[in-house]
């Protein structure tokens, strides 16, 4: 039986992360809920660039990060603790995130965590690769390294009920950077984080990295990738919702400033 295609969406604007958790919440909850009932759920992949914010993954508890929680609000970015696997990172401007919401049960056999977690990196790879001719170095941590401490993309993800969320995020312009050098990411002391601009010496755009991460995630998926369509059912309205809310928090912006 073939599978459905794997709906995407790209948010041009930035988002606040915990509204995106919010929405990740959503659909999770959507998907296991139709899943039970209709076996009719979609698997989406939500691609986007957030506001400035440190997360610290489940291993790490209120108490431990609050020294560094305190430190890095004073720099003008949030901090959030989440359920996903990796310690300490930074999501911003430059960098594009992606969280693919992908029932792993589809496939017989189902996907396990750790050939998803591969997939993704895989994916990575591959899209570095054919696009700006990076080759990426074999690292014994999570992740894509373009030398043995320089890593221009980070995985961190959660598996409930064999539906995922979080997913990976790929440094594509210079300021991510310094937003980086402020804390020791996902525990590599001797890593830093470098970005496609960076490496390349050429001017890119976030956007314009979005059509050719949808295609390497179809390849690498097996899976056809379809544009997510407005009016198309819940969880088109849960996106777009989001999607109104960052228009208006745009507006408002604009007319304040």
């Amino acid at each position: 039986m073939s599978l459905p295609p794997i709906i995407y969406h790209y948010f041009p604007r930035p988002l606040p992360y915990l509204r995106t958790l919010q929405l990740q919440e959503a659909i999770h909850a959507l998907q296991l809920q139709q899943r039970r009932t209709s076996a009719s759920h979609q698997d989406i992949l939500l691609l986007l660039q957030h506001k400035p914010v440190y997360t610290g993954g489940r291993r790490q508890t209120e108490s431990e990060t609050a020294p560094e929680r305190a430190r890095l609000t004073t720099l003008g970015a949030d901090f959030v603790l989440v359920q996903r696997g990796g310690e300490l990172t930074y999501h911003g401007p430059g960098q594009l995130v992606g969280y693919p919401l992908l029932d792993l049960g589809r496939t017989s056999p189902p996907i396990g965590i750790r050939d998803y977690i591969c997939r993704l990196q895989r994916m990575l790879s591959l899209y570095l690769g054919e696009v700006h001719g990076f080759t990426p170095t074999t690292s014994e941590h999570t992740g894509v390294f373009l030398s043995a401490n320089e890593k221009v993309a980070s995985i961190g993800v959660q598996v409930r009920h064999r539906l995922t969320t979080h997913g990976f995020a790929m440094n594509v312009t210079r300021e991510p950077r310094a937003w980086f050098d402020e804390i020791v990411a996902c525990g590599l002391a001797d890593v830093k984080a470098v970005s496609v601009e960076c490496a390349t010496g050429r001017n890119v755009d976030v956007g314009m990295e979005v059509p050719g991460i949808v295609d390497r995630f179809g390849r690498v998926m097996e899976r056809q990738m379809v544009p997510l369509e407005m009016g198309s059912g819940e969880l088109a309205e849960l996106v777009y919702t989001l999607e109104q809310e960052s228009r208006e928090d745009e507006r408002t912006k604009l007319s304040s400033s």
